[in-house]
């Protein structure tokens, strides 16, 4: 399923990716220095996992979090897609700034993940919604967010309970790590919606649990109360925002992924095991385990209403 693209480490590569002559830049730059990943091992990865990602972003207004000189330095969000992206890398208009719409790149294929890579776009963030229908999301996202002490571990039971309330309502959830502190869980759609309706699903069910279980768990913002609980971020749910796509690095001290799990190992991980996966765990579980989150481009749901 994952093929290795093979670059020499020169100062200018031109290489052949999916029929798309690219030229690849600076590969021997390390972009994370704990553990010398170069560039040419980030595009590698990202070529590798093209198929299963663009399942998930392909079709989206995709924002990059670009590392030109690695994790350790400064990085900035890159929106608009760059004026001198090549002429076959399509674009559309999609949320911006002050009510400004603006043209996203779409990763519609493997050259163009790849031609991202080597701008250094370690993280990938894509909107519930894909750009043929801005205002009709695909899905809902629980963001949860640990407030030290709390850790992924405290996450992982967060997320059962979601999994625990939604399922009577015949619900499906598909769990996620984030890659960084956190974990997502995704409930698919792929039927009319609003963002408004998303977003009210995903606060009552915040506003539930935390009433249930108010010292492990938050629906409100506020970030001088986060301390040892888990924060769940339904405003993730908004128009305008993104989340990390599945199979997207992260920009941590090791080239950690925003990783597909299952259920028991969200079971596994809220008794402690640990959750975190690297490239080479993502590239193995893949040839395993082929797409964990492959339903949630095709599972068709459609929200209940909830009592406060």
């Amino acid at each position: 399923m994952c093929q290795d693209l093979a670059v020499v480490a020169s100062e200018v590569t031109e290489v052949d990716v999916g029929g798309r002559r690219l030229r690849l830049s600076n590969l021997t730059k390390v972009l994370y220095p704990e553990v010398g990943f170069t560039k040419a091992e980030v595009i590698n990865y990202y070529v590798r996992v093209a198929p299963l990602l663009l399942t998930h972003a392909a079709g989206r207004c995709i924002t990059f979090r670009r590392f030109p000189d690695g994790v350790d330095r400064a990085s900035f969000f890159n929106k608009r897609c760059p004026d001198f992206r090549p002429p076959w890398l399509t674009t559309k208009p999609g949320p911006g700034e002050g009510g400004q719409g603006i043209d996203y790149c779409q990763l519609n294929e493997v050259a163009a993940i790849a031609w991202a890579a080597n701008l250094a776009a370690l993280e990938l963030h894509g909107p519930m919604a894909r750009s043929s229908d801005l205002d009709s999301p695909t899905m809902v996202v629980f963001d949860l967010d640990p407030g030290a002490p709390a850790t992924i571990v405290e996450c992982a039971q967060v997320a059962l309970d979601i999994r625990e309330l939604i399922e009577p309502l015949g619900l499906v959830g598909f769990p996620k790590t984030s890659g960084s502190k956190g974990m997502q869980v995704y409930v698919p759609l792929n039927s009319p919606g609003t963002h408004e309706g998303a977003k009210s699903f995903a606060l009552a069910v915040a506003q539930l649990l935390a009433k249930r279980y108010p010292k492990r768990i938050l629906a409100s913002m506020s970030k001088d109360r986060r301390s040892g609980k888990v924060f769940i971020d339904w405003s993730q749910n908004s128009r305008h925002k993104t989340t990390i796509c599945a199979y997207s690095l992260r920009a941590r001290s090791r080239p950690t992924v925003s990783t597909p799990i299952t259920w028991p190992e969200v079971v596994s991980g809220a008794e402690g095991e640990h959750l975190s996966f690297e490239v080479e765990d993502v590239l193995e579980r893949v040839d395993r385990l082929g797409d964990l989150f492959a339903e949630t481009a095709t599972l068709v749901q459609e929200l209940p209403r909830l009592a406060g």
